[in-house]
């Protein structure tokens, strides 16, 4: 049995923000001299200054140092309203000897994900309903214990494991006036065992996905499983939202990756009874339980698929001319079915963006190496600035074979006026998708507010639906006052054989507008309708949470909603898990 480092139970907070994402030590800011730095010890570009940040920020939204909108720095109990508390439940809940709490920097913390309107609120100290009391189960027998003991006293009950929802999958109801329950994963964070022979191991699914991978490393493993968000991340989150990973490629999505989930309901466990890689036994009950979202029940535990570490790593990158043609270049990709571990295409906004974050250099001879290349992109090869995209490519496996393999995906580049950009720009492209994050901390310092999205879409509507969700979000900014040019962007961050998942960015300086949230809300909202009108999905892995379950309907169909409302009727029939996602 190799053990996680969950903290103990409460101690998130003291080494996360409360308001904001990631690590407390670590933030971008604008030191005394007006450089951008990124602060803490945690991550490659950590110490580093960004001398092109301020420029890009000012530029791109018209903002002004002088100006600053700072969030409230340290949470106020007298802002939380007091717990609702089931004493029956809490009596039996201590005879179990199962940790909880009901103080109030352990109830919000737990109370809410990473949607723009959840942290605008609680950077103005805002606080609306949050959980009444948290519980930290140790193991799954702790789990069906809590969840006997929620149907006995008619409590609701919250599943969290690494509070990195985007579809507001966290937030309590307002209108529930039952007693509400985190139950929260983290100390459930073992790999109880791997099978070398048959390549699988079977974990608590609490782990987080940094944990998970550096403890399958240390005996040569790894699932291959990296969503950006994996830093913090849950395995059961994983696996309740359907997740998605930047190098599903090689290893697949989360659904390609399980054998078995062990889920704890209010009408029991749910299990598959043998770990055989396929069944043929009725439609699949995994995925009811995948996308599930806390609606069901609790995931408990997981078997994954695993595979050796890989022997060789190599980054790279291709500049094209233009995005249509990186996009024609990733379609001849995934039709010849030689798509690296990761191929990302990011859009002309986006790699001004890229740009903006990158670090000071430390030597004349690198700056002039810098210039060079730039000229003979723009200048002795005809690339437009303000055109030009670039894709960020990752190879995995036998050496050999990643450089044939890489070859081949470069030789399709070129017939597509792609050029290589080297190594450096896409190990670089990748270090930056866990510390983009952080950037909207930094916006919202200076009256920006920002939110990405994605959905997946078939291969000829790529082009239409990234310059119409563009075109859609600029034109209702202008519409709804927004006084200030919006950023809108995109990129194409993974490929399948009949289309791509795309992500898009957006972000507005708001000054000048009486109820931002609002309005932001107003703009996505028709973003997502422009994405729907344009063939795209609901979601390709963030899922749906509260968020976006208007839509449900019109994606799976009348019939689809009631199939799922009558297995939460059976499974659930008195709404425990009543976070009122999906449905």
């Amino acid at each position: 049995m190799l053990g996680g480092d969950s903290l103990r139970h409460g101690a998130l907070q003291e080494i996360m923000k409360w308001n904001g994402w990631g690590y407390s030590d670590t933030k971008f800011l604008f030191n005394k001299k007006g450089q951008a730095e990124f602060t803490g010890k945690r991550y490659k570009l950590s110490g580093m200054i960004m001398p092109a940040l301020k420029d890009w920020l000012e530029d791109t939204f018209g903002t002004n140092l002088q100006h600053k909108s700072p969030a409230t720095p340290i949470l106020t109990s007298s802002a939380v309203q007091p717990p609702t508390l089931n004493e029956a439940f809490v009596e039996e809940l201590k005879s179990t000897g199962i940790p909880f709490s009901h103080d109030a920097e352990d109830r919000v913390f737990r109370a809410h994900g990473h949607c723009l309107h959840e942290i605008f609120a609680l950077r103005e100290g805002k606080v609306g309903r949050v959980p009444d009391l948290v519980v930290w189960p140790n193991c799954h027998n702790d789990v069906v214990r809590i969840v006997e003991l929620a149907c006995k006293h008619n409590v609701c009950l919250i599943p969290y494991g690494g509070g990195t929802s985007v579809s507001s999958g966290l937030e309590c109801p307002p209108e529930e006036t039952r007693s509400i329950v985190s139950l929260d994963t983290s100390q459930m964070s073992r790999i109880l065992w791997i099978d070398e022979k048959n390549l699988t191991a079977h974990m608590e699914a609490g782990i987080v996905g940094q944990d998970l991978e550096r403890l399958l490393n240390e005996s040569g493993y790894c699932t291959g499983h990296e969503p950006d968000s994996m830093e913090f991340s849950s395995l059961g989150g994983w696996v309740a939202t359907r997740a998605s990973g930047m190098k599903k490629n090689i290893y697949g999505n989360i659904e390609d990756l399980v054998i078995r989930v062990k889920m704890v309901t209010p009408q029991g466990v749910i299990e598959k009874s043998c770990l055989g890689p396929r069944m043929s036994t009725g439609p699949d009950i995994h995925h009811f339980i995948m996308g599930s979202e806390g609606t069901l029940g609790v995931v408990t535990e997981v078997t994954m698929k695993i595979r050796p570490m890989p022997e060789y790593q190599k980054y790279g990158s291709v500049v094209f001319p233009n995005f249509e043609q990186g996009v024609a270049c990733l379609r001849e990709v995934a039709k010849q079915r030689c798509a690296p571990a990761s191929i990302r295409l990011m859009d002309n906004e986006q790699f001004k963006f890229g740009h903006a974050l990158k670090p000071q250099v430390s030597s004349m001879f690198t700056s002039f190496l810098d210039g060079l290349k730039t000229f003979y992109i723009t200048k002795f090869k005809g690339f437009d600035p303000n055109c030009l995209c670039v894709a960020t490519l990752l190879f995995e496996g036998h050496r050999e074979k990643v450089l044939q393999h890489e070859k081949q995906v470069y030789d399709i580049a070129a017939q597509f006026g792609g050029l290589a950009a080297g190594e450096d720009n896409g190990q670089r492209g990748y270090m930056l998708t866990f510390v983009i994050a952080y950037l909207r901390d930094l916006g919202m310092d200076y009256y920006v507010i920002g939110e990405s999205f994605e959905t997946s879409v078939p291969w000829d509507r790529v082009l239409d639906i990234c310059r119409n969700v563009k075109l859609r979000i600029i034109q209702e900014c202008k519409d709804k006052g927004v006084q200030f040019q919006p950023l809108a962007s995109c990129r194409a961050t993974q490929t399948y054989d009949s289309g791509a998942c795309v992500y898009f960015y957006f972000a507005f300086n708001y000054r000048g507008l009486s109820d931002p949230v609002h309005v932001f809300e107003e703009v996505e909202h028709a973003a997502r309708e422009e994405i729907l009108a344009n063939g795209g999905s609901l979601s390709h892995h963030h899922g749906v949470g509260k968020l976006r379950k208007e839509w449900m309907r019109e994606a799976v169909s009348n019939v689809g909603m009631g199939m799922l409302k009558s297995v939460k009727d059976y499974v659930d029939p008195n709404n425990i898990f009543g976070n009122r996602n999906l449905l």
